[in-house]
């Protein structure tokens, strides 16, 4: 059995390796893609503590099931916003958009 510790450093890498994607990226998309893996990492270690803890309660899959439906939220309306800014100003470099200027 894998001991719980593992489980808790793969998810500080990843979010870690998120947390770096989305503070260094000019790419509005990766930013997008490095929030995702963020989520996912809190995720992994949300199941890992559900699994280690309480096995035998719902709680832990209800909260995962939460945060994937968040997560797919999140990236349909991210990706839709990304599209919308690309079809009016042709670029998706953060530091190009300023909707608050004409």
């Amino acid at each position: 059995m894998i001991p719980l510790s593992w489980y808790i450093i793969l998810g500080a890498a990843l979010f870690s390796i998120g947390i770096y994607g989305a503070l260094a990226r000019r790419n509005a998309l990766a930013i997008l893609m490095a929030i995702e893996l963020m989520l996912n990492a809190v995720n992994l270690n949300l199941v890992a503590f559900w699994r280690y803890l309480t096995p035998n309660m719902v709680a832990g899959k209800v909260f995962a099931l939460v945060v994937f439906t968040v997560a797919a939220a999140e990236a349909a309306v991210g990706l839709a916003l990304i599209i919308s800014i690309y079809r009016r100003r042709h670029t998706i470099a953060v530091e190009e958009i300023d909707m608050m200027k004409w």
